[in-house]
């Protein structure tokens, strides 16, 4: 089958399990929807292991279980076995809050493969603060210690903004001496209280810079040995898009708490009838549906992308970036300096290079709401 021109549509490679937006922390750089909808709706653990079957027949092998807070669900060790039974690398992705020595066991015994553990910061203060959550540092250390002492792979990831750049020498410090595998030194992505809180998070070109020559330096410096770090600039410092998700349902293909099947994590933010695997099979999703074939391939591009000569590298960008910040999503990303829309990303570059940003960062969790002060 074909679509969207005369290349088949390939199977999916990497499957995203979001079990649940539920999450005990409160980030103000999180991409999540800032609507999370009702837990009530979430798939039950008979749904999610039909899923997971689907998946595997349709040729996944890569399996995220994420969120949210995937510890939140009780049933996460079952899906665990199960995805492990199927044949799946399984990575649970968490901020550990919620783990303890006894769960981190059970996931072992289950056959979890991979623990990607998120920090806030270096310094205990400003990471509790960040997370919107008192004590959360030191336990986040103590688990990061338990799960490298139960010989899982570690990964640390960071998300880098404004608040932490400056202090990238002691966060990679700390994961040298928490002795991870790897390290994701990853600029936010401006999506839901993200993008809400962008002028406040956004690194100036100049921090961006100096962060980097830091982190090449201390790579140089390791010879070899140590964390393998990774770091990731935010596109709005590029002068061409990322390919995202490489390229619209190509490889990756995301599960929504609510069972909604998406290209993207943020493709819910897209006027398309996206299908829901609690009323349509993962195979007619992937191939058929409307929503995952809107944008595949490259008929839907409107100029300069359609006659761009990088198509193929960048995919014309991220398509939930353009909708956000343009009003529509055919449109060229803004983030291409190609874009008759990248004077959208010159302006908060500006501004985020002049230091100018607002005096706090806010994120609403049901009535309440929690403030950050941000120094200038």
């Amino acid at each position: 089958m074909t679509k969207n021109g005369s290349k088949p549509v390939n199977p999916p490679l990497w499957l995203l399990a979001e079990l649940t937006y539920r999450c005990p922390l409160h980030c103000s750089y999180c991409a999540n929807p800032i609507n999370l909808g009702d837990p009530e709706d979430e798939l039950s653990t008979e749904e999610w292991c039909r899923v997971l079957e689907e998946g595997r027949e349709l040729g996944a092998v890569q399996l995220g279980f994420s969120g949210g807070e995937p510890l939140m669900r009780r049933d996460l060790e079952q899906l665990v076995e199960h995805a492990h039974g199927l044949g799946y690398y399984t990575n649970l992705i968490t901020s550990a809050v919620g783990l303890n020595e006894k769960r981190i066991e059970a996931l072992k015994a289950a056959g979890l493969d991979h623990i990607q553990i998120s920090f806030q910061s270096a310094d205990p203060d400003l990471s509790d603060a960040i997370a919107g959550k008192r004590h959360a540092f030191e336990h986040k250390k103590a688990m990061f210690k338990a799960v490298k002492a139960n010989g899982f792979p570690m990964v640390m990831n960071v998300v880098i903004t404004r608040q932490n750049i400056e202090s990238i020498e002691a966060i990679m410090a700390l994961a040298i001496e928490l002795e991870a595998d790897f390290v994701e030194l990853a600029t936010s992505q401006y999506y839901g209280w993200a993008l809400h809180n962008r002028d406040a998070l956004l690194p100036s070109h100049d921090q961006i810079a100096t962060a980097e020559a830091k982190v090449n330096a201390l790579r140089e410096s390791q010879n070899g040995q140590g964390p393998k770090f990774i770091f990731v600039t935010p596109d709005y410092h590029e002068t061409r898009p990322k390919p995202c998700m490489s390229g619209w349902g190509n490889v990756f293909i995301n599960i929504a708490p609510d069972g909604k099947a998406l290209p993207c994590h943020s493709a819910a933010l897209l006027d398309l009838p996206h299908p829901n695997v609690k009323d349509h099979g993962l195979a007619y999703i992937w191939r058929d549906s409307e929503s995952f074939n809107h944008f595949r391939g490259f008929d839907w591009m409107r100029e300069p992308c359609r006659s761009c000569n990088e198509k193929e590298n960048d995919f014309g960008g991220c398509r939930c970036q353009a909708l956000l910040l343009t009003g529509n999503a055919a449109n060229a990303d803004p983030v291409c300096s190609k874009s008759p829309h990248h004077s959208v990303i010159e302006a908060a570059v500006t501004k985020a290079n002049q230091g100018c940003h607002s005096e706090a960062l806010s994120r609403t969790v049901k009535n309440s709401q929690i403030i950050l002060s941000v120094k200038p």
